[in-house]
């Protein structure tokens, strides 16, 4: 049984379908803490489900790298092994990224390498791209620029605005999810072919 962190900004909707989908007994893996860098709305769903949640806020911290290893130290306690960003909206200090990757993964509102950073939606629709999609990957040291496990497209339509499309592109970005935890899961994804040399 594979043991999930999962890491937060706002309102966990991707945390929200894991732990639904951990009620499964047949799925093979659940979360045993959630995180996040302030108190998110999405803790809510975690203590739904009994799940304990910690945040540590960069504010009260005097540096970034500081601030990583309250971070690192507070993920370690429940020795995942898998660590998940699902809408964590800030970049981690080298030095979590270097001691978690690649059993580190995120998820993106894009088809990557499109459109990366903070604003993937908006930017798709200043773009006035056809389509968009949706990724799944292995955190390095970029800005959404590790190897990518999961992708999928989705079509931005004439009438789409950032949340319609985000909405749609937030159910693909679950099934990626899900598909890539079950993968890690049952060695159908290995993630040691990510290790840097």
């Amino acid at each position: 049984m594979l043991r999930l962190v999962v890491l937060i900004s706002g309102g966990g909707s991707n945390l929200r379908a894991l732990l639904e989908a951990a009620e499964d007994p047949e799925f093979p893996a659940h979360v045993v803490a959630v995180g996040a860098d302030r108190p998110a709305d999405g803790f809510e769903h975690a203590e739904r489900y009994g799940i304990p949640t910690f945040d540590v806020s960069p504010t009260a911290f005097p540096d970034r790298d500081a601030w990583g290893e309250e971070l690192l130290r507070q993920i370690r306690v429940w020795q995942p092994d898998l660590v998940i960003l699902s809408g964590f909206m800030r970049l981690l200090p080298a030095g979590v990224v270097d001691a978690l990757s690649p059993n580190l993964i995120n998820t993106h509102p894009a088809y990557l390498p499109e459109f990366p950073g903070a604003h993937a939606v908006r930017d798709a629709i200043q773009a006035g791209v056809p389509e968009s999609g949706a990724s799944v990957i292995v955190v390095d040291d970029g800005v959404d620029t590790g190897p990518v496990l999961a992708q999928r497209r989705v079509p931005v339509l004439p009438t789409d605005t950032q949340a319609t499309l985000h909405d749609r592109i937030k159910v693909v970005e679950r099934e990626l999810l899900l598909d890539v935890v079950v993968g890690v899961a049952t060695g159908r994804i290995d993630l040691r072919e990510w290790v840097r040399a």
